[in-house]
């Protein structure tokens, strides 16, 4: 039995090329890769975007503390679409920090993007709209080339439908519950 050749960019013979696709970026792509729309999309933050995203967890550490909380950067699946995010801080309880593979973003607390000139759309635009879609309860958007902060919460399947912001940075964003505090943007 013979089986005519795969052509290039012909994916109708996979079985599941969402599946396909998600385990080439975690296999083959490298850790700091994600997936934004179907397009594979390597990382590589500056020290000021670091920087913006390191004070914030350092504002929230004591609360995160004591509500048995973890922050870091780990992979959020969006099953049934061709993302996989990376984002650069996610909330999530302590037991869920544990996980070897991806969360879903309806599983974290808090999760928060700072832009870069090459994903500043990305993260105003695209991500917003998914991290809403699937459930993200709080998505803090740290706009370093609009020099702002906003905060939408309240998430639908057709986006957020809260936004507090844009708030200019040295102006405080508040934090809802469960965090409950103010956040200092004047050092992003």
């Amino acid at each position: 039995m013979s089986t005519a050749p795969a052509t290039p960019g012909d994916y109708s013979r996979v079985p599941d090329p969402e599946r396909a696709l998600k385990y080439a970026v975690q296999h083959i792509a490298g850790d700091r890769a994600e997936i934004v729309e179907g397009v594979i999309t390597p990382m590589s933050p500056s020290w000021a975007h670091e920087n913006a995203t390191d004070l914030i967890r350092e504002q929230i550490g004591p609360r995160m503390r004591e509500l048995g909380l973890r922050a870091g950067s780990g992979n959020l699946d969006l099953p049934g679409s061709e993302n996989w995010y990376i984002p650069d801080m996610a909330v999530v309880p302590a037991e869920l920090a544990k996980t070897e593979g991806a969360l879903l973003p309806d599983q974290t607390v808090l999760v928060v993007e700072v832009t870069s000139p090459s994903n500043s759309d990305t993260d105003r635009t695209v991500k917003r709209r998914r991290y809403a879609q699937y459930g993200a309860p709080l998505y803090l958007l740290v706009d370093r080339q609009e020099n702002s902060c906003t905060l939408f919460s309240q998430p639908a399947r057709l986006g957020y439908t809260r936004v507090e912001g844009p708030h200019p940075f040295g102006i405080p964003v508040r934090l809802p519950e469960p965090f409950d505090l103010d956040l200092d943007t004047s050092d992003f």
